[in-house]
């Protein structure tokens, strides 16, 4: 399994529009990357069906961590077909996902600057944010991935992007997930009963 360094930077509009610019400038443009995802939070990892919309594919991703516990996340990946986004998702609720899952889409570009893969994106739960990444072999040592990690705050620091710490990540997924709890409950709770 691949080793993903992931680190993450929520911002304002102006911030995000300042960002595209410097990276269009001086980046490699990897061009739109726009998604629709169903996700699942499950205790220790993270479940994704993704219908990337702008691509025309699809995949199934299991992370082996949740995000605000550390920037190395292990990833397992496979393509599916776009076609079949709607039965991976109706598999996921049948095993009994279903109250761990949510689903949102993202606007989103990709670049390039200095090794460092950028996503900015836009989605609801968010807002304006970016996520800089950097790829590793399963079998990165500790000092490639704290280089990695190193490189990514670098990067984030040239571009005037403060990088949120793994507290605030933590805070805000938890804020996340406790509203899209509540707001479940409010729609179970005014469902006609059958």
């Amino acid at each position: 399994m691949p080793i993903e360094i992931e680190m993450r930077a929520r911002f304002s509009k102006e911030a995000r529009d300042q960002l595209v610019d410097r990276l269009t400038r001086g980046g490699e443009d990897l061009g739109p990357d726009d998604k629709h995802i169903y996700f699942y939070v499950l205790p220790d990892q993270l479940l994704k069906v993704t219908d990337n919309t702008a691509a025309g594919t699809a995949k199934i991703t299991l992370k082996g961590s949740r995000i605000g516990r550390g920037a190395a996340f292990e990833e397992t990946e496979f393509a599916i077909a776009p076609a079949d986004v709607g039965a991976a998702v109706k598999v996921f609720n049948a095993l009994g996902f279903e109250g761990a899952m949510h689903e949102a889409s993202n606007l989103r570009h990709n670049f390039r600057f200095d090794g460092v893969e950028i996503a900015v994106k836009w989605s609801e739960a968010w807002g304006y944010h970016a996520e800089f990444e950097i790829l590793l072999d399963d079998d990165a040592s500790d000092a490639a991935r704290a280089e990695a990690a190193a490189k990514i705050t670098d990067v984030a620091n040239e571009l005037g992007v403060a990088l949120m710490t793994e507290q605030e990540l933590a805070e805000f997924t938890a804020a996340f997930e406790a509203a899209e709890k509540e707001r479940k409950e409010r729609e179970r709770q005014a469902a006609p009963i059958r």
